[in-house]
């Protein structure tokens, strides 16, 4: 949600670049902040008269008729209400930037019918959004800014199905600051939503609701070569009603994607849901704090890619899980994921192979995929896996190694680690008692025990090593010889 509404007031804010640099505001500047806007859209939408530009005192007033964008769409396949135009203003500043700022709301219902599925209502309503930042004509893009929400609501429904989902108020702001790279900018955006509520209903399905008190996000993206990305968007706008691209216009697209070319040197989020609950007939559960964390980062030839999600505090309770299972549920949970390595030099080569015109093959996108991963290997290493309750402590670190046109050729190096394991089998022990099959779990740990190695800090360890051969060995011992 968020990031959309950032895309669209900076696209709202990239015809300034061009716009009257005058310092009275006229028609005349009005009329070329007008034909600036109009150049981002597709010839059609242009002609539609969807932008408009008034001079408004010592500033502008562009005004967005979003209705207009609908006027060519079957109103049998497609229905929408409560439409009403969006305005902002821009102020020229003695330093050559540009103040925006908008006040604004939204709230429409309709329907939408895709050909071989069911009818689907919608509505979605924003009380308020707020914005104000500084747009710099150098980089074609916002400098800084702030933003609010109040009151967002979505809500969805078919004969089959149910869904609605929405936050009570969010805050959020943006700013930016110069590359490493000559003409490259860095943007950060951080921010927080309060109320966060969504319902899910449906035939097969009880109702299930999930609330948190707060989300809390931070992204950041580095290395954004701004004004070649905007000349992209500009050049894929002006052929957008074209079926089929021109040879010479998909060269002249190649080679401004070549120029553009790593896009960026970085990126990360990060997303933290305090006092996360899910209730539903099933059982209610929660976390105290899930956190959600991705990051691309690396030279273009060795990019690295991770994935990281973490919950403290998860409390569970459901008639499916027996009391006396109780203490196996963890407590704290953490996985983390990377694929390091990745050619994204080679990739871009590859993929600015592909005929935009329309005649390559089948396989393009699959060649770059394949050049992705130098010499077809894929690695996916788990730098650390955890799981915590009151019976048991386990922690795994792993590195496996495939390839990307088999399943079968792979390799693997693990380390699996638990602390109390005494305690765990007591536990699965007693819960032997009343369940019989659980004997064999007991029994597999204390053969596990046997293998194992102890730590400084009293963990006990196993190296497993799984080779491309299938041979298997667990600290040192072969457990399983090759195949």
């Amino acid at each position: 949600m968020r990031l959309n509404l950032i895309a669209a007031t900076s696209t709202i804010a990239l015809a300034l670049a061009s716009a009257a640099y005058a310092a009275d505001i006229n028609q005349a500047g009005a009329r070329q902040v007008q034909e600036s806007l109009t150049r981002l859209l597709p010839k059609r939408v242009a002609k539609d008269g969807f932008v408009t530009v008034n001079p408004a005192g010592t500033r502008y007033e562009i005004i967005y008729d979003f209705a207009k964008l609908l006027k060519s769409i079957d109103p049998g396949s497609f229905t929408v209400t409560g439409l009403t135009p969006w305005s902002m203003f821009a102020t020229r500043l003695d330093t050559g930037l540009w103040s925006v700022e908008g006040n604004n709301s939204l709230n429409v219902s309709g329907s939408f019918k895709a050909s071989g599925q069911p009818k689907t209502e919608f509505a979605y309503i924003i009380e308020t959004f707020i914005f104000s930042g500084v747009f710099d004509p150098a980089i074609s893009y916002l400098r800084s800014g702030d933003f609010s929400t109040k009151a967002v609501n979505f809500s969805s429904k078919t004969e089959a199905e149910e869904v609605s989902a929405g936050f009570d108020s969010m805050k959020y702001k943006l700013t930016s600051s110069e590359g490493a790279a000559a003409g490259t900018t860095n943007f950060a955006t951080s921010g927080s939503a309060a109320g966060f509520l969504e319902k899910i209903s449906s035939r097969e399905v009880p109702p299930v609701e999930i609330r948190a008190d707060t989300i809390d996000f931070a992204a950041a993206v580095n290395g954004l070569p701004v004004n070649k990305v905007r000349d992209i968007i500009m050049f894929v706008a002006d052929h957008a009603d074209e079926k089929k691209l021109a040879v010479a216009d998909g060269e002249k697209l190649k080679e401004m994607l070549r120029d553009a070319f790593p896009l960026l040197t970085s990126f990360n989020e990060t997303i933290d849901f305090n006092n996360l609950t899910v209730s539903s007939a099933a059982g209610n559960g929660g976390a105290k704090n899930l956190n959600y964390e991705v990051a691309l980062d690396g030279a273009t030839d060795a990019t690295r890619f991770g994935v990281g999600v973490t919950a403290d505090q998860i409390s569970f309770a459901s008639a499916i899980v027996p009391a006396a299972y109780s203490d196996f549920v963890p407590r704290q949970l953490q996985l983390q994921l990377a694929i390091p390595n990745m050619d994204f030099a080679a990739f871009g080569d590859e993929f600015l192979k592909v005929d935009f015109s329309g005649a390559s093959s089948e396989d393009s996108g699959k060649k770059a995929v394949e050049r992705l991963f130098k010499g077809g290997e894929l690695v996916m290493e788990f730098p650390k896996i955890s799981a915590v309750s009151s019976v048991y402590d386990a922690e795994i670190s792993a590195k496996v190694r495939g390839r990307v046109d088999t399943s079968k050729d792979y390799s693997m190096e693990a380390t699996v680690l638990a602390r109390d394991l005494d305690k765990t089998i007591a536990a699965v022990q007693e819960l032997a008692k009343t369940n019989a099959e659980l004997n064999q779990v007991s029994f597999g740990l204390m053969m596990a025990k046997g293998f194992a190695k102890t730590d400084p800090d009293g963990r006990q360890r196993w190296d497993i090593s799984v080779a491309q051969n299938g041979s298997v060995t667990i600290n040192g011992q072969v457990i399983k010889g090759a195949d």
